[in-house]
């Protein structure tokens, strides 16, 4: 069961760009975009916790099993 980022779709919805997340967020684009394109390892709870702020979302929409 392969972990599959959402994290596009949800910036897609809310009508956002990566550079604008990061700006918010405090990380950099290349994070952002290791996590968006699912090469990241892992992600700190911190750092799922902004995104989810920033981008007015749970958890679960960002992060899904297939």
């Amino acid at each position: 069961m392969p972990i599959v980022i959402n994290l596009d779709v949800m910036l897609a919805k809310r009508k956002m760009s990566l550079t604008e997340l990061s700006e918010k967020v405090g990380l950099t684009i290349v994070n952002l975009s290791i996590l968006k394109t699912g090469k990241a390892k892992g992600v700190r709870f911190d750092t799922l916790e902004a995104i989810c702020k920033v981008l007015d979302c749970k958890p679960a929409d960002i992060i899904d099993i297939e």
